[in-house]
């Protein structure tokens, strides 16, 4: 993480293993109060990680109903253990987030993507 360029946009997204919890709960800055479920021990790392670095939990940004913030579901539990994180300073490139309910990448999770809106600088050609 150190080594990434400040300059460089910074994407992160993966499969935690953490329940960050359904509120910021003291970690206002990094988590925006809209997870799922009750916060366990990998959640409050992924949210220390996350506080460390300067990053933001996507899609924590959001209100969503449940079925859209839940990302892997047996026939015991359901949980929200896939995140996406970017740099706090980047976090008004994430437009939306969602869980795609009809793919299925295994056999228990659901696909989590993110919409980013990116705006192009032209560079002006010199004669």
């Amino acid at each position: 993480m150190r080594q990434v360029p400040s300059a460089e946009k910074l994407f992160i997204g993966g499969d935690f293993n953490g329940h960050i919890e359904s509120t910021a709960g003291g970690y206002g800055e990094v988590h925006e109060g809209f997870g799922f479920g009750e916060r366990n021990g990998g959640g409050t790392s992924l949210l220390d990680f996350a506080k460390a670095f300067g990053l933001v939990i996507a899609n924590s940004s959001f209100p969503k109903k449940e079925e859209h913030l839940v990302t892997f579901q047996n026939a015991v539990a359901k949980t929200q253990i896939d995140y996406l994180l970017l740099r706090r300073e980047d976090r008004g490139l994430c437009k939306d987030f969602k869980v795609i309910l009809s793919e299925i990448l295994a056999t228990q999770h659901k696909l989590l993507v993110m919409d980013v809106g990116i705006m192009l600088r032209r560079r002006k050609r010199s004669a």
